[in-house]
């Protein structure tokens, strides 16, 4: 849920990166991070443990206008890939406004993709958020590399909601401007449409 804080006069959209370990969430945020200009853009945080990372960074995007005199500043956060890190993840898709589910293209990362999407369900569900109501993207990583699967097989398999998706290669950063504007997008109308 966005956070409004009167003072300022932001409203504050939290976007969570969820996927496979090694799926290309990170380097979607690092991407993102590299691109937006300085002085619109909060620290890039990582948070270590002693198998995992976690990322986050602010940023307050120029293009997208202002709702009500209020200007919309998103936080962009990543989960820990694998799956023994179900803790964390659950922390950090609270208060989520949306998710940009990170699929790995390759045809051998197809079980690793439906295990965490499936984790994904079960982590919302338990926080009172239903899958179908929350703005959710997909992202077809890593279409650069050799042996991957089709779109028509990864949609078929991981996108049951029929939500907008998109082709990426994060390494190269194609794709990933087009996810995140898209999910700021229905971000956006959801608030607005809380606001009526």
């Amino acid at each position: 849920m966005s956070f409004v804080n009167y003072q300022t006069k932001e409203i504050n959209c939290k976007i969570v990166y969820y996927g496979p370990g090694l799926g290309g969430k990170t380097t979607n945020i690092q991407y993102v991070y590299q691109k937006t200009s300085g002085d619109a853009k909060g620290n890039i945080i990582t948070l270590n443990t002693e198998n995992e990372r976690t990322l986050f960074f602010d940023f307050l995007p120029l293009d997208l206008g202002e709702i009500r005199g209020f200007k919309t500043r998103f936080h962009l956060y990543t989960v820990p890939g694998q799956v023994f890190y179900e803790a964390s993840r659950k922390l950090i898709l609270r208060g989520v406004d949306g998710v940009i589910f990170v699929a790995d293209s390759q045809v051998e990362r197809m079980e690793a993709n439906i295990e965490s999407l499936t984790g994904l369900e079960k982590n919302l569900r338990e926080q009172g958020y239903n899958i179908e109501k929350l703005p959710l993207v997909m992202q077809w990583n890593k279409r650069d590399l050799p042996n991957i699967s089709p779109i028509e097989e990864l949609r078929k398999k991981l996108n049951k909601w029929d939500c907008p998706e998109f082709e990426a290669a994060a390494l190269k950063g194609e794709g990933v401007f087009e996810t995140l504007k898209t999910m700021s997008k229905h971000v956006l109308m959801n608030i607005k449409g809380g606001l009526n």
